[in-house]
């Protein structure tokens, strides 16, 4: 057994010792050795299990349902959530099985894909238990909530050898891929900076999605919630409504912008550079500057150093609309991929600016000194779900790879790690951890 190895199960049992507290039944979560999965034919029908279906997590699973209307390929065989008058809107909405917990799904034979649409604390320990038993997982962004469970999802997948897609959609859009390309071809030179933002905007502020009234710890019928499993691992509190349907204002359940927004940014472009990247340094700043209903910060600002000689800045508000241009800057030319600035958006093209005073002979003879744009193939807001699916058939990497976002979580999770410290944090490559200090040479 190797040190990732052992390092994961202490994760595991760590995991499983929360459910031990919380008096939860079933097999330990720390099982001696992962189980198989079915092998899946290219004309079998794939099962999936959704775990959380709130809004996002409702709309993937109808999402999934229509591949499978369209196709015959998959079917939503179950759902679960902790809050009844999801589950019995769903299980309706499928013609499927409901459950509140979530084991209940994991421990189905039946099942092979699990979709993981809960609040981000829960996202890894449960990711981990599916690929444990033998279950591919497409995991809604982000990919968790800190460092340790992204390394132990990384590690994971490599034991397992189980499919996991990290459900950040604009990745499969090919604005990202021509990207690369045209980075790989030279097009911009030497890569120096790249930049995004994300910017909303609205009266009542981000996340203050609507509160039913009657729901809860105590609701009879649909209004159920089992608030003692909604928790988890995260800290002990009495029933809080806005903590449950408003769950990315509070750091226990969230990053807020940074995990929340900032997630479909970093991860493409992950996908743009040459390779993806672990950050050197990191630091961030902002404040809770008009919404003051809420422990995150309502504006965000994140910058990254990569050991590679590149630099990552990222903007943010929840309180001002206007974006900027998603872009990268080399030495001899910057390529934008998103003119409008939202990274989830789709462009028509993408565009390289030469930089007419610096670029070479060699340059201008190859690419010229005018604007080149270079053409992007439209996709649907489906084309993610579906890679995740040919995945499970292929035993391929997905477009969204464990190790892609888990360079990507790292980035973002060390940015919410200094902005609650207050102070600049580094990344040390050789222990795969996060230090105050710069790491030795």
């Amino acid at each position: 057994m190797n040190d990732n190895y052992v390092n994961r199960r202490d994760f595991m049992t760590r995991a499983t010792q929360v459910g031990a507290a919380l008096g939860l039944a079933g097999k330990a979560l720390a099982a001696a050795r992962p189980a198989a999965g079915r092998v899946i034919g290219a004309n079998d029908r794939i099962n999936i299990g959704v775990v959380g279906v709130g809004g996002r997590g409702a709309y993937l699973a109808r999402e999934f349902a229509g591949i499978g209307e369209r196709t015959g390929g998959c079917r939503i065989a179950a759902v679960c959530d902790v809050y009844q008058k999801r589950v019995t809107a769903n299980k309706e909405k499928h013609g499927c099985d409901g459950y509140l917990d979530y084991r209940e799904v994991l421990n189905r034979g039946d099942i092979d894909a699990v979709l993981v649409a809960t609040p981000d604390h829960w996202h890894a320990p449960i990711a981990l238990e599916s690929m444990d038993k033998g279950k591919d997982v497409y995991l809604e962004k982000p990919m968790c909530h800190t460092v340790e469970e992204a390394k132990a999802l990384s590690d994971t997948v490599r034991e397992t050898k189980r499919v996991l897609q990290v459900g950040s959609q604009t990745t499969s859009s090919d604005q990202w891929h021509k990207a690369k390309k045209a980075i790989a071809d030279g097009m911009i030179g030497k890569m120096l900076t790249s930049q995004g933002s994300y910017h909303r905007n609205s009266v009542e502020g981000e996340w203050n999605w609507p509160i039913d009234a009657d729901a809860g710890p105590d609701g009879k019928g649909d209004n159920y919630i089992d608030w003692k499993m909604w928790l988890g691992n995260a800290s002990k509190r009495s029933w809080d409504a806005d903590r449950f349907f408003r769950f990315r204002k509070y750091w226990d359940y969230s990053g807020g912008i940074a995990t929340d927004l900032f997630f479909h940014v970093v991860a493409p472009l992950n996908i743009c550079w040459s390779e993806p990247q672990f950050p050197h340094r990191v630091m961030a700043s902002g404040g809770i500057y008009e919404f003051h209903d809420r422990e995150v910060p309502d504006t965000f600002n994140l910058l990254a150093d990569f050991p590679k000689g590149h630099s990552l800045v990222l903007s943010s508000s929840m309180a001002n609309s206007r974006h900027s241009p998603g872009l990268i800057r080399g030495h001899e030319a910057s390529i934008v991929m998103v003119e409008h600035g939202r990274f989830e958006g789709y462009a028509e093209n993408i565009t390289v600016y030469p930089e007419e005073k610096v670029i070479s002979a060699e340059y201008k003879s190859k690419w010229g000194t005018e604007p080149i744009q270079i053409p992007v193939e439209q996709t649907e807001r489906w084309t993610h779900m579906q890679n995740f699916l040919d995945c499970m058939r292929s035993r391929q990497k997905p477009t969204l790879d464990v190790d892609t976002a888990f360079r990507a979580q790292v980035t973002i999770s060390m940015s919410v790690q200094s902005y609650r410290e207050g102070r600049v944090l580094y990344w040390d490559a050789e222990k795969m951890k996060v230090t105050p200090k710069p790491p030795k040479a």
